[in-house]
């Protein structure tokens, strides 16, 4: 339905623009000895959010969005304590909300210690395969056979320890058993 908005049209439609805009009340001044006209904008559902339970959540949801429109009606100079709230309102938002991202980025990367390495491997190898021509895939001083990684003695054989409890160390039928052998012989290891 169209709205002329040069013209007043008064329906019960609640998408009506001339229903929805503000409406303004005059009023005489009778407490003073002049009898002065006011216009005072008429109060609706909206003007003060918190006096039920339901209307006050939703401001509330909305100050987390940083909507300050449901505090608008008390100025903030004459209400120092309403100041404070929103102040250590804001401030402790901020501090739970970091938590919340702290914990959620502990909890990706717990248990990756060496997943940067898993990842710079994976990266290396989709360069090689796409971007690259095939003259540029055969040279070594971008793209070596061997990569070598400096680990410490502790933390292999800590590793080493959890690959044999898990049944993923095997000497005999793997790819590399020399490498294997070897590495268990300087690490004072025996194969389980």
């Amino acid at each position: 339905m169209n709205y002329s908005l040069g013209e007043r049209i008064v329906n019960d439609d609640p998408n009506n623009p001339w229903n929805m805009a503000p409406t303004y009340q005059v009023f005489e001044n009778a407490t003073s000895l002049f009898s002065n006209l006011f216009i005072l904008q008429n109060p609706d559902e909206n003007t003060n959010m918190f006096t039920n339970f339901g209307t006050s959540f939703f401001a509330t949801c909305l100050l987390l969005t940083g909507d300050t429109s449901s505090l608008s009606n008390w100025p903030y100079e004459k209400n120092p304590t309403l100041m404070i709230l929103i102040m250590l309102f804001a401030f402790i938002m901020a501090i739970y909300i970091l938590n919340v991202f702290i914990t959620l980025f502990g909890e990706a990367v717990k248990d990756y210690d060496d997943s940067h390495l898993i990842m710079k491997a994976e990266h290396l190898a989709k360069i090689e395969l796409f971007y690259l021509l095939p003259h540029q895939r055969r040279w070594e001083s971008w793209f070596p056979e061997v990569m070598h990684y400096y680990s410490s003695v502790n933390k292999t054989r800590k590793k080493i320890k959890e690959m044999f409890e898990n049944k993923e160390w095997s000497t005999s039928t793997s790819e590399f058993s020399e490498l294997k052998e070897d590495l268990l012989k300087k690490l004072h290891m025996i194969d389980k």
